[in-house]
C-alpha cells in the first residue's frame, strides 16, 4: 500500500487528498490527525506530520488550535482541479503531440477516443473482471 519508491510524507498527502476528492472526507470535516495517520500506517509521527504540513500549506488542510485538522471549504475543487492540470500535461499534451507528428487532428482524436471508449465498454460489459473500463 504504501511504499511505491516515493517519500512517505507524499503518499501520506495523496491518501488524504483522495478521501477529500472520492467524498470519504467531506469539506468542514475533521481530518485524520498526525498520530492517527502514524499509527494506521505504523510511520513515524513526524513523517506523517511532514504529509499533512503539505496540504496545509496547499491549504487543503487547515489546523485548528486544540481541536484538530479539518478539511477546507473548497478542498474538493481545488484538488480536483490540480489533478485535472496533472492529468492534462501527463496525458494530453504527449496525446496531442502525437498525433499532430502522425497528422492526426482534433477530431480524429475524438474520433479514436470515441472508438476505443466503446470498444472498452463493450469488452467491460462482457468480461467486468478483467477490464476496469
Amino acid at each position: 500500500m504504501i511504499d511505491d519508491g516515493r517519500p512517505l510524507f507524499a503518499q501520506i498527502a495523496e491518501r488524504v487528498e483522495d478521501s477529500i476528492i472520492d467524498g470519504t472526507l467531506s469539506e468542514m470535516s475533521r481530518a485524520p490527525s498526525t498520530n492517527e495517520l502514524a499509527s494506521f500506517y505504523s510511520i513515524n509521527p513526524a513523517t506523517a506530520a511532514k504529509g499533512i504540513n503539505l496540504l496545509v500549506a496547499k491549504g487543503v488542510l487547515e489546523k485548528r488550535r486544540g481541536i484538530g485538522m479539518f478539511v477546507t471549504e473548497g478542498a474538493r475543487g481545488l484538488l480536483i482541479n490540480e489533478h485535472r492540470t496533472t492529468f492534462s500535461d501527463t496525458y494530453i499534451a504527449p496525446l496531442l503531440n502525437e498525433a499532430d507528428r502522425l497528422g492526426l487532428g482534433s477530431e480524429d482524436v475524438i474520433a479514436l477516443i470515441t472508438e476505443r471508449s466503446r470498444e472498452l465498454r463493450l469488452t467491460s460489459a462482457i468480461d467486468p473482471v478483467t477490464t476496469k473500463g
